[in-house]
């Protein structure tokens, strides 16, 4: 009897221990918002779409646009007419076809939908029309270069149109690799594997379980302990303990975005200092920060030294704008050529503890070239609204980054762009990226944005610090994972070992 018994217990462990591979468990650092991708805002919201919709188009890790619904694509009429061809052997959870015409709908709900957070991405859509089944045409206004960037996120993730009158944001109907079972407010998101899905035998769980866990020391705890598999956006302190543990991964990757500094060089009182008004001051403010010092010291390793405002994968990232090198005479002999043997400012920053040591570290390296910088720590928010008043002369702030390099630099620095608190303006950078902006090849824009940059980084209305990184921690049974610089979570391929 004794045998028997021990013989059905090793069974049930065996048998638990099949389920709960079954199961793959993320911890997120904060709930997602609603879950219609037209109206959510959150990033922690993407994630879960990644496995739960499905796009028109995707990136891979080098950031080139791939398909995935959508098979191909190409631009006639000027540039104002993009003509997609729709795969033919998909369906929407819910057992509806995934053809043209739902393709079609899902554009038009996202443009015209009244709380679409999605209508000022597709606002150069005039109309959306299915040619056939398996052909969905988008007429443009004007060209737009920045379309296929956000058919790639959430503009271009498709429901199941049966699905628009019901609650969508509760309950998503979607097409993706795992649907949709429950939601747990602030505790967990369970998806299940969806069979009918063409690429389902490429995916290895059954369920996917998304748990909110935003203290990071806690994440990284409940990962330790084998209650997680992986965790996203782990705190750079803790960087160093996880590298030290045999049973965890240590993934990391530079994402889209960046952290910089920001100078007001023409918005008010504020700017009239020898910072905002002579770019030498500026460059030699940059010769004396140690961006990899910053890194070291403050980031762990996790924050790549940043020249410019578009990633490493990105293709307009330029390798004719290395990373400037901490030179102190250097600066120092600039501003003697401006006429100032030290220069004082104010230096803003959002009130946290690593925006508190990142610029400490900036005033002390500073301080050795002869600037003088009083620290400013503000709320964040608070900030912000600084900036936008010009009550400010300098200020270290971040941006989580497009795809697009339109997004990562066009409002920031245009005359009239809607977030550049510098209030730089330039009308040959103006003529170059709005080029840029309605240019669809690739190609033909690098050059475009290769020469507004030459300007840029000469007079340096922005100097850009690190590379906003995108750090994710695994256990060492997980195989198979990739990380990529827009941050989402891709389990095609992933396993768990046996």
């Amino acid at each position: 009897m004794k045998t028997l018994l021990s013989a059905l217990l090793a069974t049930t462990m065996l048998a638990a221990t099949a389920a709960s591979a079954q199961e793959f468990r993320i911890g997120l650092q904060e709930d997602p918002d609603v879950l219609d991708p037209h109206k959510a805002r959150t990033f922690v919201g993407r994630i879960v779409f990644t496995s739960l919709c499905d796009k028109l188009i995707d990136v891979d890790a080098e950031l080139n646009f791939v398909p995935r619904v959508a098979t191909e694509w190409a631009w006639s009429n000027e540039n104002k007419t993009l003509t997609m061809t729709i795969r033919d052997d998909m369906v929407f959870h819910d057992g509806s076809k995934l053809d043209a015409e739902a393709v079609a709908a899902n554009i038009e709900r996202a443009r015209t939908l009244p709380d679409s957070l999605r209508r000022s991405e597709l606002a150069s859509v005039e109309s959306v029309e299915a040619i056939d089944a398996t052909t969905v045409a988008l007429n443009l206004a004007q060209p737009d270069a920045t379309l296929l960037a956000q058919l790639s996120d959430r503009a271009g993730m498709l429901l199941s149109p049966a699905s628009f009158e019901t609650d969508v944001g509760t309950s998503p109907v979607c097409s993706g690799p795992y649907k949709f079972v429950s939601r747990v407010q602030n505790d967990r998101i369970v998806l299940e594997k969806f069979a009918d899905h063409p690429d389902a035998d490429e995916f290895s769980f059954e369920r996917l379980v998304f748990q909110p866990i935003p203290d990071s020391t806690v994440r990284l705890a409940n990962l330790q302990a084998g209650d997680l598999h992986m965790l996203e956006r782990l705190n750079p302190s803790d960087a160093e303990t996880v590298r030290g543990d045999a049973n965890l991964q240590f993934v990391t990757v530079a994402g889209l975005g960046y952290q910089g500094i920001t100078i007001n060089t023409g918005d008010g009182a504020k700017a009239d200092n020898p910072l905002g008004t002579d770019k030498r001051v500026r460059q030699a403010f940059q010769l004396a920060i140690g961006r990899d010092i910053i890194n070291d010291v403050v980031g762990n390793g996790l924050f790549e030294p940043a020249q410019q405002p578009f990633p490493p994968a990105s293709p307009f990232n330029s390798p004719d704008f290395p990373v400037v090198a901490r030179d102190v005479d250097a600066a120092k002999a600039l501003l003697a050529e401006a006429g100032h043997e030290r220069v004082a400012f104010e230096l803003s920053f959002g009130n946290n503890t690593t925006a508190m040591a990142i610029n400490e570290l900036i005033q002390a390296m500073a301080t050795e070239a002869g600037f003088d910088i009083s620290l400013r720590p503000t709320e964040f928010a608070a900030m912000q609204q600084e900036m936008k008043s010009g009550n400010y002369q300098a200020a270290q702030i971040g941006w989580s980054g497009r795809v697009d390099p339109d997004g990562n630099l066009h409002q920031f620095v245009t005359c009239e762009g809607t977030l550049n608190d510098s209030k730089y303006c330039n009308e040959e950078v103006d003529r170059l990226l709005d080029e840029a902006r309605v240019t669809p090849d690739t190609q033909a824009r690098q050059p475009l944005y290769k020469q507004a940059q030459d300007i840029l980084q000469d007079e340096l209305p922005i100097i850009y610090i690190y590379h906003q990184p995108w750090p994710f921690v695994l256990s060492s049974a997980v195989e198979g994972f990739k990380a990529y610089p827009d941050g989402m979570l891709r389990l095609q391929g992933v396993s768990l070992a046996q």
